[in-house]
């Protein structure tokens, strides 16, 4: 049975960093492509940032590109999302997902990604 749960959410002031995690359970993360999202209120859920599996890639949506990096650690079968120089834009519920199939391609598409987690909140005040 597949589960991610994320933790590291919270509160911080612009400039601030936070560091998200998303604990895997029910698959090996190094073969599939997983991904970060988020949803700020009113607006639709979107891509932040994903990273493919065996020999992974890693893309970022323009809005945190130089400012967010995803990694992976296949040992504890976790993934990260590193958010520094986060900005009251940033300010939305993170989610992490995972695709259905192993050795896939990535994807910015929610309809690609088929198990997500409950999703941490993050809050940046100016």
């Amino acid at each position: 049975q597949v589960q991610l749960v994320e933790s590291g959410g919270g509160s911080v002031q612009a400039g601030g960093s936070l560091r998200l995690s998303c604990a895997a359970s029910g698959f090996f993360t190094s073969r599939f492509c997983m991904g970060w999202f988020r949803q700020a209120p009113g607006k639709e859920r979107e891509g932040v940032s994903y990273i493919t599996g065996p020999s992974p890639s890693t893309y970022y949506a323009d809005s945190v590109k130089g400012r967010f990096t995803i990694s992976r650690d296949n040992a504890k079968n976790t993934l990260y999302l590193q958010m520094n120089n986060l900005q009251p834009e940033d300010t939305a519920m993170y989610y992490c997902a995972v695709v259905r199939a192993p050795f896939s391609a990535g994807s910015w598409s929610t309809d690609d990604y088929t198990y997500w987690g409950q999703g941490t909140q993050v809050t940046v005040s100016s």
